[in-house]
């Protein structure tokens, strides 16, 4: 049944959307979804920029979130992302994605426009008047063009079902994740991945980090230290992370990132055309940072 509880903190993966011969791998979409969350993230977002959603087909679109929602069968939560330049045409895709068991939709603003807050204002309503599910905000000024003030945010929080923002924007992170502003009702997440122990040490609900496809125990790791207080611990950690990290966002996101899954054997370096796949001498730099990373520890010592 439709619910309002949306996210609850926690590493969300903003999913891939793996390929094969020019089309949705569905099967490897299954194999990556029941991994990650047996890897322990907390929820997966499906169709997002990560997700090449802006590349996909209505009908992709759906199969594409069927499969990830029956792969994980309730163990973690899913969300879905919708955008476009069209209000209209966002609210059209929840309606087609209301059929799901979904946790809530991901919303940017509309793309290109340049609109105003009341515009932006205006866009959220128009989405959720079309579910009861919980909205996360999506402030990603670099590629909408349009940027999510923070008070703008906790203004749209007082509308119930926005209850979360991923959050690209460092500034806007750290004047939402004030003190002021804990209990406003709107969890901060952080979504530009070089930003994301800085957030989470200062107490920000969580992050959607594309870096995590490839080693998400690590950034599962990295939570908990931070989650526990353990500033030092995280800090040694993420500074393992960092240069795999800067290298997935050296060319535009998700070639890097599939680049990082092909060499790991879990999926195919291949992305949606007008997209295009890195260049040889990023995929061997992009080899050489994956060699320097801690190695996995068994179930047991994780479970410890």
């Amino acid at each position: 049944m439709p619910h309002t509880d949306g996210p609850r903190g926690g590493l969300w993966l903003p999913m891939i959307t793996p390929m094969r011969g020019g089309e949705p791998d569905l099967d490897c979409a299954q194999r990556l979804a029941a991994w990650y969350a047996a890897e322990g993230v907390d929820g997966l977002i499906v169709l997002g920029t990560t997700g090449e959603g802006g590349l996909l087909s209505d009908a992709e679109r759906l199969s594409l979130t069927e499969a990830v929602c029956e792969a994980v069968r309730g163990a973690v939560p899913v969300m879905a992302g919708v955008g476009a330049v069209d209000t209209r045409a966002v609210c059209e895709q929840v309606r087609r994605l209301e059929r799901f068991d979904l946790a809530g939709y991901l919303v940017p603003p509309p793309y290109y426009l340049r609109v105003s807050d009341e515009g932006i204002a205006w866009h959220v309503r128009r989405v959720a008047s079309q579910t009861p599910r919980a909205l996360m905000l999506y402030n990603v000024p670099k590629r909408t063009g349009t940027s999510i003030s923070a008070s703008l945010a906790l203004r749209l929080a007082a509308h119930g079902q926005v209850c979360a923002i991923k959050e690209c924007d460092p500034a806007n992170m750290r004047a939402l994740a004030a003190p002021s502003h804990r209990h406003a009702g709107l969890d901060v997440y952080c979504g530009e991945d070089a930003a994301m122990l800085d957030h989470l040490l200062a107490g920000g609900a969580g992050a959607v980090p594309a870096a995590a496809h490839v080693r998400p125990d690590l950034f599962v790791q990295l939570l908990r230290l931070a989650r526990a207080g353990d500033a030092a611990g995280a800090r040694a950690l993420f500074e393992r992370l960092l240069p795999m990290i800067t290298l997935l966002f050296a060319a535009p996101n998700p070639a890097p990132v599939k680049a990082a899954l092909a060499l790991c054997g879990l999926a195919r370096d291949e992305v949606r055309l007008p997209l295009t796949p890195v260049d040889t001498a990023l995929v061997a730099r992009i080899e050489a940072a994956l060699a320097q990373l801690p190695p996995r520890m068994s179930l047991h010592a994780r479970a410890a």
